[in-house]
């Protein structure tokens, strides 16, 4: 198999310190950097997690991923975020037209939106009508003129909660809401996850999408992929950071 992940992507900086005390100045803690750790975030994580789970996956997304940065400050012994930093979210770009794009290539497209102004609503409608696999995971509000080809379309609780009064029937039908801890809704049931001791949920619903779509395309069961798709997202939020999963072979 071999995927096609569209979308903007970041640069993820993790910051590992300690606290031990309050700044004088005000009611803030002193933050004392130990280390820190750096990835490809947002749609490269996807891709990332794709390649994993040992599948070849090409990307499109913004050339200057490395300047935009999301940057956490988090207590290494008690994993608490004391803050995140975002620059240049207003420097994303597509410098290459998706019509330049051979879907055919492709089992499966995941457009991996994180509405930073990479995608249109009338991009996702022109890539949803090139391929018969096209899965999205999106920040944008839904309806149904520029989704209606889409496959399958993944959102979290609280953008469904934002968009669940402009939801066809036609969208609900084929929307996949995560729910963190709860597991996921799909039509109405709710898919449970194992209860683990939850580190970091950076980057569980990129690893959510990737995992769903390549088990889709192998048993051809939605059901069947939204079980081992939380199976997978469960794993990685008991690791520090935006994981991945683990190299199978």
């Amino acid at each position: 198999m071999k995927f096609l992940v569209i979308g903007e992507s970041c640069k993820d900086i993790f910051v590992y310190g300690k606290t031990n005390r309050l700044c004088p100045e005000g009611p803030a803690p002193v933050f004392n950097p130990l280390f820190s750790t750096t990835n490809g975030g947002m749609a490269r994580n996807v891709q990332k997690n794709i390649i994993s789970m040992n599948v070849s996956c090409d990307i499109h997304t913004n050339n200057n991923w490395e300047d935009v940065k999301k940057t956490r400050y988090i207590d290494y012994n008690f994993n608490h975020l004391f803050l995140r930093v975002d620059e240049h979210d207003d420097t994303i770009r597509r410098t290459k037209e998706l019509e330049t794009i051979d879907y055919s290539n492709y089992e499966a497209i995941i457009i991996s939106d994180y509405n930073k102004s990479f995608l249109t609503e009338n991009d996702i409608e022109y890539i949803g009508a090139q391929h018969k696999n096209v899965f999205l995971d999106t920040k944008k509000h839904l309806y149904n003129d520029w989704c209606s080809n889409i496959r399958y379309i993944k959102i979290n609780n609280f953008e469904y909660e934002r968009t669940k009064h402009t939801l066809s029937d036609n969208i609900y039908e084929k929307l996949i809401v995560t729910l963190g801890a709860e597991g996921c809704l799909y039509r109405d049931e709710t898919y449970p996850v194992p209860k683990v001791e939850m580190k970091d949920s950076s980057g569980a619903g990129d690893t959510f999408i990737a995992a769903l779509v390549i088990k889709y395309l192998e048993a051809n069961n939605i059901v069947d992929a939204i079980r081992h798709a939380n199976l997978c997202a469960t794993e990685v939020v008991q690791k520090r950071g935006a994981a991945i999963m683990e190299t199978k072979e």
